[in-house]
């Protein structure tokens, strides 16, 4: 069985690596002949950091599926095409609006000194930060402020694009058409209803509808519609997991999941 896991809320908390306990938990999975595969939104470039280096081979996707990698090397790479960047570039300068674009690995930033986004971007120095124009091929678009962000989101709906709203933070997060975890999940040979899926947020769904099953972290109204199971965001969190993954790796999963149902 394959465990596919979100990152951040969901393994990793307040932007601190996975804990060695959950670490631990992953690997005695992989032990028992399991495969693990991590999906976030962050690019590959900041999912490292988070994960201890014996996990760097592990398969990755990164920017929402906008990139792919596996056994330490990036597969596959989805850009906006370049008119796509045009419209969405006006926006920009339309709305005053401040961002984080992200290349494949260097990104270009405009945002405040103090936002919370920084404290996840490229902590180990691995990328270069450029001007928007030296960026070479876009994969991630985070709209940060802007003096109107309903407006910009609204004008994004004419835009061939796949926009997340991250309501807790005032952020929207553009991909390119056509890209979500599941489209990263199937660049590494993934099908439906073979895996087990772990994640907290909305562009968490599109991997939730073809799972075998879904765990939600803490509670998201967009993504609660899509979970089959919902463990509680407290203190007991890492402990819960631990024990949650353990019983896993010690039962026949097709009938854990029966006895769930």
């Amino acid at each position: 069985m394959k465990f596919v896991f979100d990152l951040d809320g969901t393994i990793c908390f307040k932007g601190q690596p996975v804990s060695e306990s959950l670490l631990s938990s992953l690997e005695k999975l992989v032990g028992m002949g399991h495969e693990i595969i991590f999906a976030s939104a962050r690019p590959i470039r900041d999912l490292l950091p988070v994960l201890h280096e014996r996990f760097h081979h592990y398969p990755m996707i990164g920017g929402n599926g906008a990139i792919v990698a596996n056994r330490g090397e990036i597969i596959s790479t989805i850009c906006f095409e370049d008119q796509t960047i045009g419209r969405v570039t006006q926006l920009l300068k339309k709305y005053n609006v401040t961002y984080l674009i992200d290349s494949d690995w260097d990104y270009a930033y405009t945002g405040p000194a103090d936002h919370p986004i920084l404290n996840n971007l490229d902590p180990q120095r691995r990328a270069k930060k450029v001007k928007l124009e030296q960026l070479q091929s876009i994969v991630k678009i985070l709209m940060l402020t802007a003096n109107n962000m309903k407006a910009a989101e609204e004008q994004l709906k004419n835009i061939d694009v796949v926009v997340h709203a991250h309501g807790n933070e005032g952020i929207l997060d553009i991909s390119p058409k056509g890209i979500d975890k599941w489209s990263g999940l199937q660049q590494l040979g993934v099908k439906e209803g073979e895996y087990i899926a772990f994640g907290n947020d909305a562009n968490d769904i599109t991997m939730f509808q073809h799972a075998m099953h879904s765990i939600m972290i803490g509670h998201s109204e967009q993504l609660a519609t899509f979970s089959s199971e919902q463990l509680v965001l407290d203190e007991e969190i890492e402990k819960n997991l631990v024990q949650r993954l353990g019983e896993w790796g010690d039962s026949n999963i097709k009938s854990e999941m029966t006895r769930i149902i």
